[in-house]
């Protein structure tokens, strides 16, 4: 009976009928469990079961006695590692440094390297410097995840990564050199960039400032990069060109705007999360920050692609080798942009009404994102329209409903979803949760705390709830569907407000800042972008303008703006993008002229 309910029949030929009635190991089941009645009775009690006849405990003891037996088998098997996801072959032994403050002023980096490909497949990034957020898994390198040493079950050092991520393996085959992994927030569960063990990311363009987050250190090092050569300066190796990040609500679109670059939000199933930490299966996403729309294009060619292990991949994820050649089809866009008097005569541009309204957008966002898409695409002839998607308003929140029920399964448990996944074994927390997490997640990032603490509400609520919440993404999909057969690109406000100050840990009088004060600063900053991660349309944050913080009139703050366009059509974001950049040529010149 044991070894049938655990799996198998030892004899393939035996029936089930002709099994002794006794198992054959229950001696030493019972012998080496660690469970007894007592533990049963409190597990029945927790599903509200006060009632459990003595023959009844002792059959259930028996059968929780079993299975406990398959997962201690489990436990001590050898783990696996596929072939396809051990580290890449490289130039060097892969060695890691954590680089010196005076080499970290933004505090951007978390570990940095120099791996280098033996045998590149391709050139499409030849030499091009790389940076991975540090969820992202780079084998031979520590993982964090924002974390601090304590949380792991190590407890004196970071896991070093066994894995190369299938986008890590990938870069490295098309020549990208990786220079390290970037800065995240704590769990990865922060819009701002105060959150992370390491302490604040700050914003190259105002220190003390948010640079965003999740996804905060891979924003600031192309920023900082970008805004340094522009300057004529030199970066001293402390900054890349390319990064990527991961967005589970707007953790890269949302760092992305507030730094003033490009952040990617792929069509979700188009690039592989393989080897990257899971907030919530059905809304994670890789994607590209760069501060040229090239740069985007190229990154995404790269990392496109069915890998054959991620389980939000679908049959319209295309091969590997059958991925959308975007570099080229940006590079055709561009030339059409640029010899034509109006190239932008067949593109409809819908005005999301909703997103310029939602709460917390700030006035000066507003009207620069709502002018500077009327003007910039109008230049190039584009038709620009307003569209209201009432639904769009409901977002949040039937992104919070769909998800917050089961992510610290995920995210803190390190859960597969119920379909075939590679998790990497090396990335575990502690779990059980103690009073110490509690302590940590509190001082720290007290959002992680109270995602463990909704997932524990959510299972005393109305059964049901979390599935009509995914039933409501559908309908929620449907009207972006819906609208975007109007027109080709939705245009909204991407972080609602330009950078503001890193909140305080500790209030004016020395105590600790409650948990609402540091929370309550993220309020609606993902409002705009979280809707299209659960829905899976392709969004691209775009700079476009500046505005100033109380008190510094005279520093410029980058504002953005995000473009949605249908599923599998990310390269009309990427060409829809060039044309907003043309446009603002146009558009200048046209008034220097009148001047």
């Amino acid at each position: 009976m044991s070894q049938y309910l655990e799996g198998g029949l030892s004899d393939g030929n035996q029936p089930p009928s002709d099994r002794p009635t006794q198992p054959r190991h229950q001696k030493c089941t019972t012998a080496c469990s660690n469970i007894n009645e007592k533990d049963l009775r409190a597990f029945a009690a927790q599903l509200h079961v006060e009632t459990l006849h003595d023959k009844d405990a002792e059959d259930y003891l028996t059968l929780l006695r079993s299975f406990e037996a398959v997962l201690r088998s489990i436990d001590n098997a050898p783990d696996y590692i596929a072939p396809d996801l051990l580290p890449q072959k490289t130039l060097k032994d892969r060695t890691f440094r954590k680089p010196a403050s005076k080499d970290n002023p933004f505090n951007g980096w978390s570990h940095q390297c120099d791996i280098r490909a033996a045998a590149p497949a391709s050139n499409l990034l030849d030499g091009r410097t790389v940076a991975v957020k540090d969820n992202i898994y780079v084998a031979g390198l520590p993982t964090t995840v924002g974390l601090p040493q304590s949380l792991f079950p190590e407890g004196n050092g970071y896991p070093i990564s066994p894995i190369d991520a299938v986008v890590v393996s990938r870069i490295l085959g098309a020549g990208g050199i990786i220079k390290g992994t970037s800065t995240c927030e704590s769990f990865c569960a922060s819009p701002l960039s105060f959150t992370s063990a390491t302490g604040p990311v700050h914003n190259p363009h105002l220190h003390n400032y948010t640079a965003g987050g999740s996804s905060s250190g891979s924003a600031v090092l192309v920023a900082a990069h970008h805004f340094t050569s522009k300057g004529g300066g030199s970066s001293n190796g402390q900054t890349v060109e390319l990064t990527i990040g991961t967005d589970q609500a707007g953790s890269v679109r949302i760092p992305a705007s507030y730094n003033g670059i490009y952040g990617l939000k792929p069509t979700f199933g188009l690039v592989p999360y393989t080897g990257a930490g899971s907030m919530s299966p059905m809304i994670d996403h890789l994607g590209p920050l760069a501060a040229k729309l090239e740069d985007i294009a190229v990154l995404l060619e790269v990392m496109a692609g069915y890998d054959g292990y991620d389980p939000r991949m679908s049959p319209e994820t295309p091969l590997a080798h059958q991925v959308k050649p975007y570099q080229e089809l940006l590079l055709q866009a561009r030339q059409v942009i640029h010899s034509t008097s109006k190239p932008g005569h067949k593109l409809r541009v819908g005005l999301l009404k909703e997103s310029f309204h939602m709460p917390g957008v700030a006035a000066d966002v507003r009207d620069i994102v709502y002018q500077t898409a009327t003007r910039y695409f109008e230049a190039v002839g584009a038709c620009v329209v307003e569209v209201s998607i009432p639904m769009h308003q409901q977002g949040p929140a039937i992104w919070t409903a769909a998800t917050r029920p089961s992510m610290s399964s995920y995210l803190c448990q390190g859960n597969p979803s119920g379909h075939l996944s590679f998790l990497s074994p090396h990335a575990q927390v502690k779990w059980p949760p103690s009073q110490e997490t509690y302590d940590t997640l509190t001082c720290t990032n007290p959002a992680v705390f109270n995602i463990m603490l909704s997932e524990r509400l959510a299972r005393e609520s109305k059964a049901g709830l979390e599935a009509k919440a995914h039933r409501m993404v559908f309908a929620l999909r449907a009207a972006y569907d819906s609208a975007l057969e109007n027109v080709d690109i939705l245009v909204t406000p991407c972080a609602p407000t330009v950078a503001m100050p890193h909140p305080y840990a500790n209030g004016p009088d020395g105590r600790r800042a409650s948990v609402l004060d540091r929370l309550g600063v993220a309020v609606g900053l993902t409002s705009n972008t979280c809707p299209f991660n659960v829905t899976g349309h392709p969004a691209l944050n775009v700079p476009c303008g500046f505005s100033t913080a109380e008190g510094h009139p005279d520093v410029p703050l980058p504002v953005g703006m995000q473009i949605v366009t249908r599923r599998w059509a990310d390269e009309q974001l990427i060409e829809a993008a060039a044309l907003f950049e043309r446009g603002r040529e146009v558009f200048q010149n046209t008034v220097d002229r009148s001047k």
